[in-house]
């Protein structure tokens, strides 16, 4: 039976330093010490290529786009990357600048107009449009509050992620939903494991749902993990760090041991 690896964080105890010292072999180790570069080095090398990759994805958009005189790389013997991206946020920025001016709202409103009456075409925009404006609206109240309902069945949590409440025509079609003490339904978003971006849509009563003080990206971490990785209180992070440091001193970690069930 091969052995079984420790998980990312493990709870480290105090050791005393007054107390016997644990020998660890060389193996041991070694073994550590190259689950301790995995740990430090995995998350760093994904981020640095899932950034790059972006960076080179939006230039390869946008420099096309941009007279090759009015490119550095034009007169340079190498490419810069990143000048795309930069690009791009300018552009972005002014036109957000220009939408707010009565000139730039009435364009991007006779362009609406336009896209409104082309078939097809207008349906896919107001429906991006919208998904749009609940996502990035800064007064947005969408999926800013984690809660746990019971499903699938009664007795079992799923963490899930509240929506906007109810629209009058759907409350009012709801369960008690249009009598004047009925309850509230709000939207709430069950993710899957270990993809969030997948899931169910539901309308449940206020009521039913209890709300949890975590944050969306902390849930989020939750259910990708599929439960490994918990929310933790910062400054019992700061006491885990302080505890790998003193037991670094001591010269041995020991290994959490698991149960079999």
């Amino acid at each position: 039976m091969a052995p079984s690896l420790p998980p990312i964080q493990p709870p480290i105890p105090d050791i005393d330093p007054a107390g016997p010292r644990k020998r660890v072999s060389v193996r041991g180790r070694l073994r550590t010490y190259f689950l301790t570069g995995i740990i430090v080095a995995g998350p760093l090398a994904i981020t640095i290529y899932i950034t790059w990759w972006f960076i080179t994805l939006i230039d390869g958009w946008v420099k096309p786009l941009v007279p090759a005189s009015y490119l550095p790389d034009h007169y340079l013997p190498f490419s810069i990357p990143g000048l795309g991206l930069v690009i791009a946020f300018v552009a972005v920025t002014m036109l957000g600048f220009l939408t707010a001016n009565l000139v730039g709202r009435s364009v991007i409103e006779f362009g609406e107009v336009l896209l409104a009456r082309t078939p097809v075409i207008s349906g896919l925009y107001k429906g991006l449009r919208q998904i749009f404006e609940t996502l990035f609206s800064a007064n947005g109240t969408s999926f800013r509050t984690v809660g746990l309902v019971e499903f699938p069945v009664k007795g079992t949590w799923s963490v899930v992620f509240l929506s906007a409440p109810a629209a009058p025509d759907v409350q009012g079609a709801l369960p008690r939903g249009s009598a004047e003490n009925g309850p509230e339904y709000v939207g709430v978003f069950l993710p899957c494991a270990p993809n969030p971006t997948t899931g169910f849509f539901f309308y449940l009563p206020r009521t039913d749902i209890i709300e949890v003080g975590i944050s969306v990206d902390d849930a989020a971490k939750l259910v990708m993990s599929a439960g490994v990785i918990q929310p933790e209180d910062p400054q019992t992070r700061l006491q885990a760090m302080a505890a790998g440091l003193r037991a670094a001193q001591v010269g041995a970690i020991p290994s959490p041991e698991r149960q079999d069930a």
